[in-house]
Parts: C-alpha cells; sequence; structure tokens
C-alpha cells in the first residue's frame, strides 16, 4: 500500500507525514467529529506522544486506539512476548 503524504502546519512550523490511506480515513473522520482541524488533530497527538516515539507511528497508534473504542487515555496494549 501506497503512503499518502499530507503537509500541514505543527506548532508554526511545515511539516509533512505520510501515513497509508486508511489512517488518513480515520484521522479525517475524528478530526471531523471533533470539529477539529488536521493540523489541530495532529498538533494534539504530537503534544501527548512520547518524543521517542515518531510522530506518524504515534498518529497510526491513535487511529487504531480510536477504531478499537480505547479513549485517547487508555494503556497501549502491551507485546506479552
Amino acid at each position: 500500500m501506497a503512503l499518502v503524504k499530507r503537509s500541514l502546519a505543527l506548532h508554526g512550523h511545515r511539516t509533512s507525514l505520510a501515513l497509508e490511506p486508511q489512517f488518513w480515513a480515520v484521522i479525517d473522520a475524528v478530526a471531523d467529529e471533533r470539529g477539529l482541524s488536521l493540523a489541530a488533530l495532529i498538533a494534539d497527538i504530537d503534544d501527548k506522544r512520547d518524543p521517542d516515539d515518531a510522530l506518524s507511528s504515534s498518529v497510526r497508534v491513535f487511529a487504531l486506539d480510536h477504531v478499537l473504542g480505547r479513549s485517547d487515555d487508555a494503556p497501549a496494549i502491551t507485546d506479552p512476548a
């Protein structure tokens, strides 16, 4: 699956983010549900992520958590291995 790159302003700086179309669909739906711009939602995800985690990974996990019905503050599922 090809990545789709989108450009946005994040905390006053232009950046781009590449995700699979399925993740963009979830992120767009969440932004719409919350009445936020794409940039505002991504900025919120960015503010809450661990600085050692890539933004694209954090956005994917956020989208997965949303689809699975977990809240933004719910702990992530850990790998039992």
